[in-house]
């Protein structure tokens, strides 16, 4: 169990850990291409602004001519003239194409261009990115131009920090796994030793009580054949056999609890054993005045713990039979589920609030404490029923659909 839970406390730390990294990364990662995508937007604005050349610096554009004062100033690097690479295509209204001017960019051609522009205007294509360049179509005094801005430097950085911020996320991930790892260790020692030691004493508690029970049940039988049966020894050997039984699932809880425990995995019949279980509750229905009914699929197998499971089963019945009401009405089901098997008992109630209930397969819990009086349960067999469901990897659940009944559904 500690294992487990160390285990579990490992995986939450990691996944804690690797999501806010993951949204750290995305949010800077996604705030570069952003900003990628500005300075672009600004550098092509500049072009487009000066109709279709980069200004050589601020206020004067390629041919020495002053710039048109309505236009808004924005502020460039002084290498922005000499490390733009970009260049444009003009079109008349019905897109032919006009001019081509590839002065400033070396990598293409004026029939690539040509190109580009022809798959973009033929898709009526306004603005965005085309391989390594960015193109946004702008309207002229006689016509229209695209302009494409060569922005491989740019993606080439912001890649480059991507695998970069990737592989740093992934080996921090892996470096704190192994702090974690060895740390938890460290952490968990004392809730391991102390974990231990309670089996430890319910173990031998359990044993020890075992002796003075066994002393005082023989005390009682003695006494009765003395002086005659009457109440008080009859109560004192029902408690004997309440704490015998109590003493016997702790040891069981204390033993299924245990990382080395194996069960004795074999294929058997499950419709058998829950059947010849069911039979033995029938006399006792029928004395109580409550009625049992089973609906068990026949010539079904299982693969696990005979008699665990027949123990499971027992529980089940033997907890519906106490905490149903009077003339209560019990029901238990054995269904296939696939390759799985689904064991269902449902018993009447007086009120019980709708919806799911798994707290009662908590360790002495009582939702009613004087009716658990009366009954002789002390909120242990359901927390037997579930680390015997777990053990073979299943599912326990508990719930109510019409505040009148109940019903425990284990999935094995």
């Amino acid at each position: 169990m500690i294992k487990k839970l160390r285990r579990r406390f490992i995986l939450i730390m990691l996944v804690s850990i690797a999501l806010v990294l993951g949204v750290m990364m995305s949010a800077i990662n996604i705030a570069n291409y952003h900003s990628v995508n500005v300075r672009a937007d600004e550098k092509i604005s500049v072009i487009a602004d000066n109709g279709g050349t980069f200004p050589k610096k601020d206020g004067e554009k390629a041919d020495s001519k002053p710039l048109d004062d309505k236009k808004p100033d924005r502020k460039m690097s002084p290498e922005a003239p000499f490390d733009t690479r970009y260049f444009t295509v003009k079109l008349s209204d019905d897109n032919s194409i006009i001019s081509v001017n590839t002065g400033m960019i070396a990598a293409v051609s004026t029939e690539k261009a040509v190109n580009y522009t022809n798959q973009l205007s033929s898709n009526n294509k306004t603005n965005g990115f085309i391989d390594n360049y960015k193109y946004t179509l702008v309207d002229t005094d006689d016509g229209k131009m695209y302009i494409f801005l060569d922005c491989e430097r740019e993606f080439s950085t912001f890649y480059n920090f991507l695998v970069v911020s990737i592989l740093a996320s992934v080996g921090g991930i892996i470096f704190v796994y192994l702090l974690v790892l060895v740390f938890s260790k460290i952490v968990f020692k004392p809730v391991a030793e102390s974990y231990e030691k309670q089996k430890r004493f319910i173990t031998d508690a359990s044993h020890e009580i075992k002796t003075p029970l066994t002393i005082i049940d023989t005390s009682a039988e003695i006494i009765e054949m003395q002086n005659g049966e009457s109440e008080w020894s009859e109560s004192i050997k029902n408690q004997v056999k309440r704490l015998s039984a109590l003493t016997e699932k702790l040891v069981f809880l204390s033993r299924m609890d245990e990382e080395g425990t194996r069960l004795t995995m074999l294929d058997f019949s499950i419709s058998d054993a829950v059947y010849e279980v069911t039979q033995g509750f029938q006399s006792v229905t029928n004395s109580q005045e409550k009625t049992l009914t089973a609906d068990i699929e026949k010539d079904l197998s299982y693969c696990g713990d005979e008699s665990t499971i027949r123990q499971l089963v027992s529980l089940l019945l033997d907890n519906a039979m106490k905490y149903s009401d009077d003339n209560g009405k019990i029901a238990i089901s054995l269904k296939s589920n696939g390759k799985g098997r689904v064991i269902t008992v449902t018993n009447s109630v007086e009120k019980i609030e709708r919806g799911k209930h798994d707290e009662l397969f908590e360790r002495f819990y009582r939702a009613d404490s004087s009716r658990n009086s009366q009954t002789g349960g002390h909120g242990i067999g359901l927390s037997v029923v579930k680390a015997i469901a777990n053990a073979h990897k299943g599912k326990a659940a508990c719930f109510s659909e019409d505040e009148n009944s109940i019903t425990f559904k284990i999935t094995l």
